[in-house]
């Protein structure tokens, strides 16, 4: 039966497989990049009618410079000119977050500049966010869910015929597919495409004009947010393996930003020299 199933699989896996930019990380992805576009496109209209975006012009426009600035290399080098950049500033002191809908549309929360002292260490934050839309990690998350629950539906299904078990040992073994589908699928995926987005972003800033080291210091700032719960029952990586990973990258990184260097790069000098960083933006 497992083969069957496998066999009837194989097809849609086969067909939906690509690699990832800069990685070459095999994945699956069974949306298409139109369908991707429209769903960053909705989730992005419902984000920005329920929350409150900053009126700090200069905040801004340091959030949308140092974008714009990783977003032309990523466009250049690796073909993302359909994309609809966006870098989207959310008054929040209170939340230290960043994240991106498909299609490239990024938001910040102000609390996350508390960790910040440079260009280069925001930097690192939207070449991260730019590096989940490039890597397509949204449709990718979305192909795994759903080939995750197709194959926990399977199993479940098979439990269900065994005339063996009770009603009783059926359920828990029903709920028992559910988690460890979770613990040992969808959560260490998730994890590697953490990791991956630190790689992918680490490239992008760099061939931007900002140092890749600036990554390491923000991460030993941000990692006393970081709570103590055990990776494997995380989303993300524990700060401490971020930081080991980063290391390990920044050799093969630096060339990208000593060559950009020779180059003229539009850039800020400092985020902290104009921008109340542990305070709102505004008050009601």
């Amino acid at each position: 039966m497992k083969k069957r199933i496998f066999l009837l699989l194989l097809p849609l896996l086969f067909l939906a497989c690509t690699k990832t930019p800069i990685t070459g990380r095999n994945q699956l992805i069974m949306m298409s990049a139109d369908e991707e576009m429209k769903l960053g496109l909705e989730t992005s209209k419902e984000i920005l009618e329920n929350s409150r975006l900053s009126r700090d012009k200069e905040a801004t426009e340091v959030l949308k410079r140092v974008g714009d600035n990783i977003a032309v290399v990523t466009n250049r080098d690796y073909n993302t000119t359909n994309y609809q950049w966006e870098f989207n500033l959310i008054d929040n002191p209170k939340e230290a977050n960043a994240f991106c809908l498909p299609g490239g549309r990024i938001f910040v929360f102000t609390g996350i500049f508390r960790y910040m002292d440079s260009d280069d260490e925001l930097a690192a934050v939207i070449g991260h966010e730019v590096g989940h839309a490039l890597a397509r990690h949204g449709a990718e998350r979305k192909s795994s869910a759903t080939l995750s629950k197709i194959g926990v539906g399977i199993l479940q299904v098979l439990n269900e015929l065994d005339d063996k078990s009770t009603r009783a040992q059926k359920d828990e073994s029903n709920k028992l597919t559910e988690h460890m589908a979770q613990r040992w699928i969808m959560l260490p995926h998730s994890r590697t495409q953490e990791y991956e987005a630190d790689h992918i972003g680490l490239v992008l800033s760099a061939k931007a004009g900002y140092n890749p080291n600036a990554a390491l210091r923000f991460w030993e700032k941000f990692s006393a947010l970081k709570s103590n719960q055990p990776e494997y029952t995380s989303t993300h990586p524990t700060a401490k393996h971020r930081i080991e990973k980063i290391k390990e990258l920044i050799p093969s990184v630096m060339p990208y930003y000593e060559a950009s260097k020779k180059k003229e790069v539009k850039k800020l000098e400092k985020v902290k020299d104009f921008i109340p960083l542990a305070v709102p933006f505004f008050k009601d």
